[in-house]
């Protein structure tokens, strides 16, 4: 193993532990959105589903029912279509004229301008096979969060379908690099609609999402060494949270909040160490002449899943929070990294290298059965979505670094196209707007 050191720290990142990052001052200010979505694979099965465009739409200057289609086409379990003309919640629904286009499921709905400014937006969700209107809904919004409305329709009729909670609401960090300047972007989790947490040029590691969604722990470099630092998105005010000597870094937070599991290197090799959320004196975790690194908690808060090379090579390994027995995890290949572990806790995520190949892998964790989710060479950084039911990763293609989500039997993939810049280390939200 050749682990790559940045030359600022004399600790180690894994080589395909990204570039080393950079923060700096704080812009709070929004960020154009510079995204699309291109969605590709199909599905097992998939219900196909219409999304009329809502009447009068346009007087948002969102495109509403696109977002909503978008986002529920993401999901792998629906095929949507438009419908060729615009329907409101209101209309009449020829209901065998759609049974003939094989639809099961039409949504409807209408965009109003009140006289403050803000919009009444509704919508209705028909049942095509059982010929009855499934829900409806009405809400009054802002200008400003009629994406964020467009994305919690789109969870509801997830919802209403599938009987689990949506995560089109929810939101993802991610680090870009563009020539020398590194910006934390926080934005919807189809990419769009973000603001600059971070700008600086120096580099950044290692985003972290708060189990409240409140804050973000990262890697900064910003003092010419790695440091952890713990930022509140609503106010921007941020402090450090670990400069020790030697290499701070990989801050992962405990499902209640109250602690973060960090590696640090202050006493030579680095190792896993627990302090409080509020800073502190740390506990170390994990005793060993190897390396261990990119800790994350399990769902209950019990164990740490990390990275070690104590075996000769970089696999995955697990150790009680409290310190103890470690256990090894991954088996297949030579080299796995990265781990993410689901929010049910049964599913494993991480990054195996397969000859010249780094690709997206994940493990059922009581049965040990494998798979690999792509086809690219240099996939990084996959972190599970709130339900579950998708990842987001970056991998690298025609030369740039992208953000993509899959399913978890990867047959539908989203890219989140860039104008031009280098994407990486996404981090996916909790539930918590």
């Amino acid at each position: 193993m050749k682990p790559f050191s940045d030359d600022r720290s004399t600790a180690p990142l894994w080589p395909r532990r990204r570039f080393a990052a950079a923060l700096g001052a704080l812009a709070a200010t929004p960020a154009m959105a510079q995204f699309r979505i291109e969605i590709t694979g199909v599905g097992a099965t998939q219900v196909p589903l219409a999304v009329a465009t809502f009447r009068d739409e346009a007087v948002s200057g969102v495109a509403l029912s696109s977002i909503i289609r978008a986002d529920l086409q993401r999901s792998g379990l629906f095929a949507v279509s438009d419908a060729p003309m615009a329907l409101d919640e209101r209309s009449r629904v020829a209901l065998p004229e759609w049974r003939g286009r094989g639809v099961d499921g039409l949504v409807t709905g209408s965009v109003t301008r009140l006289a403050d400014g803000r919009f009444d937006l509704r919508f209705k969700l028909w049942d095509i096979v059982r010929g009855e209107d499934m829900a409806g809904q009405s809400s009054v919004v802002l200008a400003a969060d009629l994406r964020l409305a467009a994305h919690r329709i789109a969870d509801e009729i997830y919802r209403l379908l599938t009987g689990e909670r949506g995560v089109f609401a929810t939101r993802i960090a991610y680090v870009m690099r563009s020539g020398p300047r590194y910006t934390l972007h926080v934005t919807d989790a189809d990419g769009e609609g973000g603001k600059i947490a971070l700008a600086s040029n120096e580099p950044i590691i290692s985003p972290a999402w708060s189990p409240n969604g409140k804050e973000l722990a990262y890697v900064s470099f910003e003092t010419q060494k790695a440091a952890v630092w713990v930022q509140d998105l609503s106010s921007g005010e941020r402090r450090m949270l670990a400069d020790f000597r030697g290499f701070n870094s990989a801050p992962a937070w405990s499902p209640d909040g109250s602690e973060l599991a960090l590696t640090l290197s202050r006493e030579g090799v680095a190792q896993l160490w627990v302090m409080p959320r509020a800073g502190g004196t740390p506990r170390r975790v994990t005793s060993s002449s190897s390396i261990d690194t990119e800790p994350v908690y399990s769902p209950d808060g019990r164990m740490l899943y990390f990275v070690s090379d104590r075996g000769g090579s970089p696999h995955i390994y697990r150790v009680p929070v409290v310190g103890g027995p470690v256990q090894r995890i991954s088996f297949s290949g030579p080299y796995n990294i990265s781990p993410a572990i689901s929010p049910d806790g049964r599913t494993l995520a991480f990054i195996s290298r397969q000859g010249a190949a780094y690709r997206l892998m994940t493990q059922d964790l009581e049965s040990g059965s494998v798979q690999t989710l792509t086809d690219t060479t240099d996939d990084e950084s996959p972190s599970f979505a709130p339900n579950g039911r998708l990842l987001v990763y970056t991998t690298r293609l025609q030369g740039r670094d992208v953000l993509m989500t899959t399913t978890l039997d990867g047959k539908i993939k989203t890219r989140l196209l860039s104008s031009g810049a280098d994407m990486r280390e996404p981090a996916w939200g909790p539930y918590e707007r």
